[in-house]
């Protein structure tokens, strides 16, 4: 049964606008209705497939069930999930719909999942089951919540369920009835998606679907073609795993692995298991993937290249020789912003902006910088369009990311003669140590490559001589399973190769390294560690 026996009511694969998701899936279910688009990698279980007509189908039946809940068009539900296959089809039900969703990270709880889920004005959660006792927490903190519907994912360490739920099974086990895409705007809203939130309550991004639409379509400039198969562990809650794999994956026709949450031991038996190509990289994981050790095939693998936003320079050839791969860096923000270095740039280097896109590097004044000198990164369509951001009931932080009508990425960079872009650090989370500015990577990599070390991360807390605007240096250290760590040893290593003023001044041993669902760690939850247990944290002893 194609998408127009399943009940695509209007329109024709000529006339429906693929800027709208739910057009897109309806005519890639006439045109391929059996092609794997989406298989669900699930450690312990077997894998889940999707094809453009299962995608249809559900989303049709989802839709319906939306309808049937009293959701109108514009109305919103959060996703609360890992990467579950029930996801897309949920995007695709939203899409149909009209109505809007809103991901959030599973690992979410307490004030912050209260918060997000009130600030959205969420009526309904489609919740796994790994995450409804969070859920169940903050529930009467949510007056408007009106519904929650239960996705069972056969996880063994799942608690005794409380409450009597609809489940996903049922919805999705339905007959597909007739349904009419709601959604006829390209400028409506699409999501909501939050950022980390890590400087206070984090803000929701209102991505329209045109902004989605547009961003499928980026697949060629990362150097996709039809035939990858590429793979993320990272959340679909977060802009890269929907934009860089999802988006680019369903646009166009790729067929890409997910699994449930991202873990390093077993990456590279993931892409060996399907064939996969290509596979996304933020920067903390990259550091814990280099951090593995080293085995006889490492390079034995099918990828031809790794995205990654975030590869340290300090290990970046080294990796891409020890994995045989090449190295595809590229940046850029859920709210906007883009440049790629598909590897004929400098090490190092962010890349340049697509044609479409100019970019700037200025300093307090708006003035542009020369080459060489760092300045803040900022961005605009090439044709002069003013920069747009809705940030949801949020107009003052909305008209300060898009001054002047430029997009503000809160990022210091610089440019070099060639034009080349380099990220520097974060406007409020440089390291600045006696003057000079610490590059966390160079760290990273002397620690990741001492034995024992399963992941390290290196930020910095206020210096302990009191100057201004200085840090002294930490390196959060996770240890391999059953190795004990010498601290003082590891001091040893990185006296022995690391600049006398980059050595850390703190070693802050850890079982592990809090992070959001992109991946990145959090730095607010590792000084409150530092701050509060004493016990893990060591100073080099004067030889």
């Amino acid at each position: 049964m194609g998408a127009s026996e399943a009940g695509v009511a209007t329109g024709t694969a000529a006339t429906r606008d693929e800027l709208i998701l739910a057009n897109l899936i309806a005519n890639r279910a006439e045109s391929e209705p059996d092609r794997d688009v989406l298989t669900f990698d699930h450690e312990g279980g077997p894998a889940e497939v999707r094809t453009y007509r299962q995608l249809w189908e559900n989303g049709c039946r989802i839709a319906a069930a939306l309808e049937q809940a009293g959701m109108a068009p514009g109305d919103r539900f959060a996703l609360l999930m890992q990467n579950h296959p029930e996801f897309v089809d949920a995007m695709v039900g939203a899409s149909i719909s009209g109505t809007v969703f809103v991901p959030i990270d599973p690992r979410t709880r307490g004030d912050k999942l209260a918060y997000m889920l009130r600030h959205s004005g969420c009526r309904g959660v489609i919740c796994a089951d790994h995450a409804l006792q969070t859920l169940i927490a903050v529930r009467q903190d949510v007056p408007d919540l009106q519904w929650v519907w239960l996705l069972e994912s056969d996880s063994a360490k799942v608690l005794p369920l409380q409450g009597d739920y609809p489940r996903m099974a049922d919805i999705l086990g339905a007959a597909v009835t007739p349904q009419t895409v709601r959604s006829v705007d390209p400028l409506a809203p699409m999501q909501i998606m939050y950022t980390s939130g890590t400087t206070g309550d984090p803000k929701g991004v209102v991505m329209r679907h045109a902004r989605y639409g547009a961003a499928a379509g980026w697949a060629p400039l990362f150097g996709y073609v039809r035939d990858d198969r590429p793979y993320t562990g990272l959340s679909l809650t977060h802009g890269n795993a929907q934009i860089v794999t999802l988006a680019a994956t369903l646009k166009l026709g790729m067929r890409a692995v997910f699994s449930r949450r991202f873990t390093k031991s077993r990456l590279w038996d993931v892409a060996r298991r399907y064939g996969c190509t290509t596979f996304t990289l933020l920067g903390g994981m990259t550091t814990a993937v280099y951090s593995e050790p080293p085995k006889a095939n490492d390079a034995d693998n099918p990828v031809r290249f790794v995205i990654s936003a975030g590869m340290p320079a300090a290990i970046w050839e080294a990796f891409a020789k020890r994995f045989d791969v090449r190295i595809v860096e590229f940046y850029g923000a859920v709210e906007g912003g883009l440049s790629v270095n598909l590897g004929e740039g400098p090490v190092g280097s962010i890349g340049k902006p697509p044609s479409f896109l100019n970019v700037r590097v200025v300093d307090e004044q708006d003035r542009d910088v020369p080459a060489n000198q760092p300045g803040e990164l900022i961005f605009q369509l090439a044709n002069g369009t003013p920069a747009d951001v809705v940030y949801l009931h949020n107009p003052d932080a909305s008209a300060k990311k898009t001054r002047d009508g430029w997009l503000r990425m809160g990022d210091i960079g610089h440019r070099d003669e060639h034009g080349w872009l380099y990220f520097d650090y974060r406007i409020g989370g440089g390291i600045r140590h006696n003057g000079d500015f610490i590059q966390p990577g160079e760290i990273e990599k002397v620690i990741a490559e001492c034995e024992g070390v399963a992941d390290v991360y290196v930020y910095g807390v206020p210096a302990a001589s009191g100057a201004p605007g200085e840090k002294d240096v930490v390196a959060a250290i996770v240890p391999a399973s059953g190795r004990a760590l010498d601290p003082q040893a590891l001091f040893a290593s990185c006296r022995k190769r690391l600049s006398a003023g980059m050595v850390p001044a703190y070693l802050q041993i850890i079982a592990e390294i809090p992070k959001t669902a992109s991946e990145k760690p959090q730095e607010r939850f590792l000084l409150e560690a530092f701050q509060a247990r004493r016990d893990n944290v060591f100073q080099e002893v004067p030889a």
